[in-house]
């Protein structure tokens, strides 16, 4: 039996004016998905439980099959995990974007979608310039790399409040600086960062080119190592994952899951889809279970772009989900999954709580007759988990 779950990060939204308030996947051309809902069970799903934040790390652990209220230490850590940084016991992990901020204003979450090369650059400037015995930075995929801080738990450095800097685009930097126990530490790498960063070569030519430059770092999403039961352990199956970010390859490898690397696979809108379904149907040659992960319709949504969210759900139809599904369709010892983690409403342009909807087909699943895959749609359906570490298991033994 083979179990495919693939995520379309971000993909569910708001009925939208300019769509006559529809939302992008009820305008979206998405005629598998549509086969999945119509010839399989379409369902509602609550990813973020109440008291946590609306992040894509909280809702791919509950997508796995763990619950985030028990296992979830931070994003940090996760991503650190695929970068094979070795953690102790008592280290705190920061996420690092390379953001732009103008006066005291965060511009953008991204620097621009800066390049990896160019961050890279700049993440290995800030460690000569900032890092010490104990403060380490460690570059990763374009904006999104890491800080580590030794012994950071005995400050209470994992306790702090921190802001997402994709949830406060145009907001003043001064009233979402980081909180809570010796925060001031962590401000004031902030700052000293932006004195290092405003006038480096790289970010002079950016300024030059009319990009947005990486003129800051802004930490978050911290915590400490994680301990989660291995996926083999707790469902019986060897697996892997797909993906071009490494919060998801991270989770994926704490959890004992095979990282496959796609070449093309970039985290945004030019990211190689099909070549994603590829090395999953490569994948499961030898495996069970393999979970593919799309961010670009998440990236869409934090830009406000609708043309690309749009674009980009169904790219992730007909070259991820059309792939894999006409490969297996014919088959019979079989399951496809296919769901958002969690909405990024174009109206937002950030992460939501709200519940989401999800696809299952193949064997031993009763087709239901929906009329398409959507939000809307999926309203019809009687089948709704409130925890949504549940879904693997109804997806796995269930159905």
């Amino acid at each position: 039996m083979k179990y495919i779950l693939l995520v379309a990060d971000g993909m569910a939204d708001y009925p939208i004016k300019e769509l006559n308030n529809r939302t992008p996947l009820e305008v979206a051309r998405t005629p598998n998905m549509d086969f999945i809902a119509h010839h399989g069970i379409l369902g509602r799903i609550k990813t973020i439980p109440d008291s946590a934040s609306a992040g894509s790390d909280i809702a791919n652990i509950n997508i796995l099959g763990y619950d985030p209220l028990v296992y979830y230490t931070g994003r940090g850590p996760l991503e650190a995990a695929n970068l094979g940084i070795e953690l102790k016991e008592t280290d705190v992990v920061f996420r690092c974007n390379l953001v732009t901020v103008l006066e005291d204003r965060l511009i953008d979450y991204s620097a621009g979608h800066i390049s990896s090369k160019e961050a890279t650059i700049l993440i290995k400037f800030i460690e000569h310039n900032l890092g010490t015995e104990r403060i380490k930075f460690y570059p990763g995929v374009s904006y999104r790399n890491l800080m580590l801080v030794k012994d950071g738990t005995q400050e209470g450095l994992d306790r702090l409040r921190c802001q997402p800097p994709h949830d406060i685009i145009g907001q003043n930097i001064s009233k979402n600086l980081p909180r809570g126990k010796n925060s001031e530490f962590i401000v004031r790498l902030m700052q000293a960062s932006y004195k290092i960063l405003e006038n480096h070569e790289i970010n002079l030519i950016r300024v030059d080119l009319k990009e947005n430059p990486a003129n800051m770092v802004w930490l978050w999403g911290q915590g400490k190592k994680p301990n989660m039961p291995k996926f083999l352990e707790k469902y019986g199956l060897s697996g892997s994952v797909i993906s071009a970010v490494d919060l998801i390859k991270g989770l994926g490898k704490v959890l004992g899951l095979k990282v496959i690397n796609v070449a093309g696979a970039t985290g945004y809108y030019d990211t190689d889809y099909l070549a994603k379904a590829r090395a999953a149907l490569k994948s499961l040659e030898d495996n069970d279970f393999v979970f593919v992960h799309v961010e670009a319709p998440d990236e869409a949504g934090h830009n406000g772009d609708l043309r690309e969210k749009i674009t980009a759900i169904e790219r992730f139809d007909q070259l991820v989900v059309g792939k894999i599904l006409n490969d297996f369709k014919r088959k019979k010892n079989f399951r496809i999954l296919v769901m958002p983690d969690h909405a990024t409403p174009i109206s937002k342009r950030t992460h939501t709580a709200d519940v989401v909807c999800f696809g299952i087909f193949g064997k031993d699943i009763v087709g239901k007759g929906f009329l398409k895959y959507s939000e809307k749609e999926a309203e019809k359906s009687d089948l709704y988990l409130d925890r949504g570490y549940e879904l693997m298991d109804y997806f796995i033994r269930g159905g």
